[in-house]
């Protein structure tokens, strides 16, 4: 679901889930761990965060075994880049002052 022109995707006005894909933009990939730590999120609200971001198809989950121990990974899908650029890009022309949708801001 792509969101109209003039309106924020709902799933990245949460604080969480927009720090999420905020750290997944800047690398080819994260740990669990690592998002837990960056963000200084519980696991439990990282986990559910995942989740939805997940459900979406902004990222993509891997759980795997490392020497017996369990790590999941995450990196960023199309659709969660697309949507991110498309957030910024609606911030950016309402700090210019373009509250069309349209991109032109009008003149001063």
């Amino acid at each position: 679901m792509t969101p109209e022109p003039n309106r924020f995707d709902g799933l990245l006005l949460s604080e969480a889930r927009l720090g999420i894909i905020t750290v997944l933009m800047s690398r080819k990939a994260a740990t669990f761990s690592d998002l837990k730590a960056l963000l200084g999120m519980t696991q439990g609200n990282l986990g559910l965060h995942l989740q939805k971001l997940e459900d979406a198809g902004y990222v993509l989950v891997k759980k795997e075994f490392v020497k017996r121990k369990p790590r999941t990974t995450c990196r960023i899908a199309a659709k969660g880049r697309k949507a991110f650029l498309e957030h910024v890009d609606r911030l950016r022309r309402i700090a210019e002052g373009d509250h069309t949708g349209e991109g032109d801001a009008a003149p001063d």
